[in-house]
């Protein structure tokens, strides 16, 4: 099978392309940069914006199936930068397969396209989209997860895929942004510290997409939907956290703000970057203090169900795996 994935150099895209590889698979990569590790995989790497004319027809041409992980992720920037990255990227892509015949796409969504601000307990696909989004990034992933699945038909199969908080070794953005925040000691639990949460492990994320993939057809009864894929245990966060800071040496996070303050916070923040135009991330925003407050955990019997999702990876083994890459004591008591 001849795969397609959009995005591969990132840090999920690069764990599918690395399963698909292994699997015996012809890969081809298509993102704005080069990337040598993918090319030391034998893969075919091509360079480009799929946002712009012509790219998305060019990286489509030959391919059996279509993994679309490409996204600007992120909690602040420009609007029209994430509507050009997650909205027209995925309109060109889905014009493109249609045109070249391509009969399955899998789309890496998020679970913050359904984040309404509050506690989200065992989740499933039928939670509605909310009326108001406190970030371009969810506003716009929900925008191209409704062009994903509004493109289902009898001809082209699609899915979209919700992994949660994705971590483990290699993990560019999340962890290493937390860790450091704490090391500088500007870190606080959000809320009573004892919010739930669904985590995803990078190699079980990659593996749903590979068994979606797998399973998906034309005509089959389950697609056109989205489903939450994560690891089967939610944490609490904050005790998570503070495990893993443990095992890298660090203290516990112990200093509280309120929910209530951290999204006053935010909203000051977010007024003062707007009226500055200034582009690097601020201190706190509305959703990411909802985000660091509030439970948020989601069921797996849809995915199960649908297409049969296994995870590859134990949390524990996960977790060693990710203290030895961020230098951790590689003897300490698990979290």
């Amino acid at each position: 099978m001849r795969v397609l994935v959009t995005g591969g150099g990132g840090f999920l895209g690069g764990a599918i392309v690395r399963q698909l590889v292994a699997a015996g698979h012809g890969v081809r990569t298509v993102a704005r940069g080069d990337y040598p590790a993918l090319a030391a995989l034998g893969v075919e790497h091509q360079r480009g914006d799929l946002s712009e004319a012509g790219v998305a027809s060019r990286a489509v041409e030959g391919v059996d199936v279509v993994v679309h992980v490409a996204a600007k992720t992120g909690v602040w920037g420009k609007r029209a930068d994430f509507v050009a990255a997650n909205v027209d990227a995925t309109r060109r892509l889905l014009d493109a397969v249609a045109a070249a015949g391509v009969d399955r796409l899998v789309y890496t969504s998020s679970p913050s396209v359904i984040f309404d601000g509050h506690d989200h307990l065992d989740a499933d696909g039928s939670l509605p989209y909310p009326q108001r989004y406190l970030a371009h990034y969810p506003e716009t992933k929900a925008l191209a997860e409704r062009e994903v699945l509004g493109a289902n038909s009898a001809t082209l199969a699609t899915v979209a895929l919700r992994p949660h908080l994705i971590w483990g070794p290699g993990d560019p953005w999340l962890l290493p942004r937390v860790i450091a925040r704490h090391r500088a000691g500007r870190l606080r639990i959000v809320g009573d510290g004892t919010n739930r949460v669904s985590l995803t492990f990078v190699e079980n994320a990659a593996a749903a997409h590979l068994q979606a993939l797998h399973a998906l057809a034309p005509g089959v009864e389950w697609a056109g939907r989205p489903y939450f894929v994560n690891d089967p245990d939610p944490v609490v966060l904050w005790e998570w956290l503070n495990a893993l800071f443990r095992r890298l040496g660090l203290p516990p996070c112990e200093r509280r703000v309120s929910h209530g303050f951290a999204h006053a916070a935010g909203t000051v923040a977010e007024v003062v970057w707007t009226l500055l135009g200034l582009v690097d991330d601020p201190p706190m925003t509305r959703f990411v203090a909802a985000q660091l407050a509030t439970s948020h955990t989601y069921t797996l019997a849809p995915a199960r169900a649908a297409f049969g999702y296994t995870p590859v990876v134990d949390a524990a083994e996960g977790f060693e795996r990710t203290v030895r890459a961020f230098g951790g004591d590689p003897g300490g008591a698990p979290a």
